[in-house]
């Protein structure tokens, strides 16, 4: 029924504990989730996951905000991106939101590592999956150089996590982008975000985890895990006075558009 379409459960808190997450999900009616890889260096780990499980995939990428870890070439991308059950290219983007005493300028290592996560999907007909914090100018200038206009030959994707403005929303949609919405949509003060969802075309909408992080209210402060979802699909129905059953199959059929022809 509902499909977490992104998190971490190669984190060894959540990897620990694997048989009673999914075991949760099962009773949650979590029926898939979507691994995220952040780094080359666990990528088998990622990887391994989603061979393991008949209802796990996974993506290929580098976060943007992995500033200490070994740097991904066009090659890397190719070579592990075409690898079984790798649905998707990243997660990539930009993240200026950690500076410290770095300016934007200096950030340009990380637009040249978004740009070859562009080329890597584009080459291997995969959506991206697109952080992107403090940044979303740079974000979108960068997709729309790199040929994801929306556009015939265009991969499309998500903005994952989404926290950004409706101007940027209605920016992502135009590119042919999909929004994902995480725990951060029940919080009290994300009245904003859930000014959003409650516009947002239906059609273009997913629903994440992000786990571990940003459990959902009820749950804040604890360890998020793929049997949270559903608390994500309640907020967004009560928002469209649809049934949580409902946002939950309209938002896992949206899944399954964005990787049409990929989950293997």
């Amino acid at each position: 029924m509902y499909t977490d379409s992104h998190c971490h459960l190669n984190f060894p808190e959540l990897q620990a504990r694997m048989s009673d997450i999914r075991r949760e999900m099962q009773t949650a009616e979590v029926s898939r989730a979507l691994l995220i890889s952040t780094q080359l260096e666990t990528f088998e780990d990622v990887h391994g996951l989603a061979m393991a499980y008949d209802n796990f995939w996974c993506t290929a990428g580098v976060h943007p905000d992995e500033d200490h870890v070994q740097e991904p070439s066009l090659e890397d991308l190719l070579r592990i991106g075409a690898r079984p059950k790798v649905v998707g290219i990243g997660e990539t983007g930009l993240d200026y939101y950690r500076l410290g005493d770095r300016s934007v300028a200096d950030m340009e290592w990380q637009r040249q590592r978004f740009r070859l996560h562009i080329r890597a999907a584009r080459q291997l007909g995969l959506p991206l999956v697109i952080h992107t914090r403090s940044a979303s100018a740079d974000t979108l200038a960068i997709l729309k150089e790199e040929g994801e206009d929306g556009s015939a030959g265009s991969v499309g994707g998500v903005f994952h996590c989404f926290t950004e403005t409706a101007e940027v929303a209605k920016a992502a949609l135009e590119l042919g982008y999909y929004i994902s919405f995480s725990g951060i949509l029940t919080f009290k003060n994300a009245q904003d975000l859930r000014d959003i969802a409650t516009w947002l075309p239906l059609d273009r909408m997913l629903i994440e985890t992000d786990s571990p992080y940003l459990a959902p209210a009820p749950h804040r402060g604890k360890t998020n895990d793929p049997s949270l979802v559903p608390w994500v699909a309640k907020q967004i129905a009560s928002l469209r006075q649809l049934s949580e059953h409902d946002v939950g199959a309209l938002t896992s059929a949206n899944f399954d558009c964005l990787f049409k022809g990929v989950l293997n």
